[in-house]
């Protein structure tokens, strides 16, 4: 494994992705169109982690672990059917989900995964 650090996207205060030896880390992301019910920000979260683990060399099918933060922990439900969806059936990462006070107050849903390479 190689200990170098590549860093995917930088932006002015975070990377989208992290790249250390042999594991991927992806950032707290969210949702653009906040118009929408939880639902729907979670599917279109899920394809946004899909496109940075793509990037970094990698697949949901390497998920290791995942943080999901809820405006309204009431909104589980809608997450969970876009998650079980999204997430590969036979590779399911450990996870955590909670009510937390999010960015922006129409923020619905935040998710931050970990991967293997």
């Amino acid at each position: 494994m190689s200990s170098a650090i590549t860093r995917h996207q930088p932006g002015a205060v975070l990377c989208r992705a992290v790249e250390y030896n042999g594991l991927v880390f992806v950032a707290g992301t969210t949702a653009d169109n906040k118009k929408v019910s939880c639902k729907e920000q979670t599917e279109e979260v899920l394809k946004k982690i899909d496109s940075y683990l793509t990037a970094a060399g990698t697949s949901k099918a390497k998920l290791l672990s995942a943080n999901v933060w809820l405006a309204d922990i009431k909104e589980k439900e809608q997450m969970d059917a876009a998650w079980k969806a999204w997430v590969d059936p036979d590779n399911k990462p450990v996870r955590a989900c909670v009510e937390a006070r999010l960015g922006t107050p129409d923020t619905r849903v935040e998710i931050m995964v970990t991967a293997a390479k």
